[in-house]
């Protein structure tokens, strides 16, 4: 299985977010799956690909060309794809994974989460999608996510089609039994029948 990381790419974070996101990487790798990522050196994104590649795993990084300066991207990567645009960024990294788990992150990793959820609902993406809520980081927009759906704003069938989990073991293991539930235009609007 291939499994897409979305997560910040800044150093200023508390380090329980880094050992959540480099144990993730690491049981990724341990499980025998691969990861595919942002390409960036830093941040959860980069701890997560560090704690695969150590545990022997493998890494493909995406990054924009954009990007390419010394010491921005990892570069130990088993496979780095280098695009024009992050919209082709993003694109490829949907495209080859079999999975998401999104890390806490910034307006990057929403743009990323919200893209998965709405091409999800469309029955574009069919693999799971799973928050790593490291001390409660998603536990607003949860709320907000549930107000949407309550005053009618989205249809209520967005929220089964993610996982949320407080741990990496728990997000790995929903990223392995959720089923691939699959949206649809029609899904748009909830039915009661």
């Amino acid at each position: 299985m291939t499994i897409g990381i979305f997560g910040a790419s800044s150093n200023h974070l508390a380090s329980s977010y880094f050992e959540a996101a480099e144990r993730l990487g690491t049981m990724i790798a341990e499980a025998g799956d691969s990861i595919i990522f942002g390409g960036g050196a830093d941040g959860l994104m980069g701890a997560c690909a560090r704690g695969a590649k150590q545990a022997g795993g493998r890494i493909i990084g995406v990054a924009p060309k954009m990007f390419d300066e010394p010491g921005f991207l990892l570069r130990d990567c088993d496979e780095f794809l280098m695009t024009e645009t992050m919209a082709q960024r993003k694109e490829q990294m949907l495209i080859r994974s079999d999975g998401i788990i999104a890390l806490p992150g910034g307006i990057g990793t929403m743009d990323e989460f919200f893209e998965a959820i709405t091409l999800k609902q469309l029955g574009l993406v069919h693999g799971p999608l799973v928050l790593l809520n490291t001390n409660g980081f998603y536990d607003r927009l949860l709320e907000l996510l549930e107000q949407m759906a309550e005053q009618g704003f989205m249809s209520k069938n967005c929220l089964v089609l993610l996982r949320v989990c407080a741990t990496p073991e728990d997000a790995l293991e929903a990223a392995h039994r959720a089923e691939k539930a699959k949206g649809s235009i029609r899904r748009l609007k909830d039915y009661t029948g």
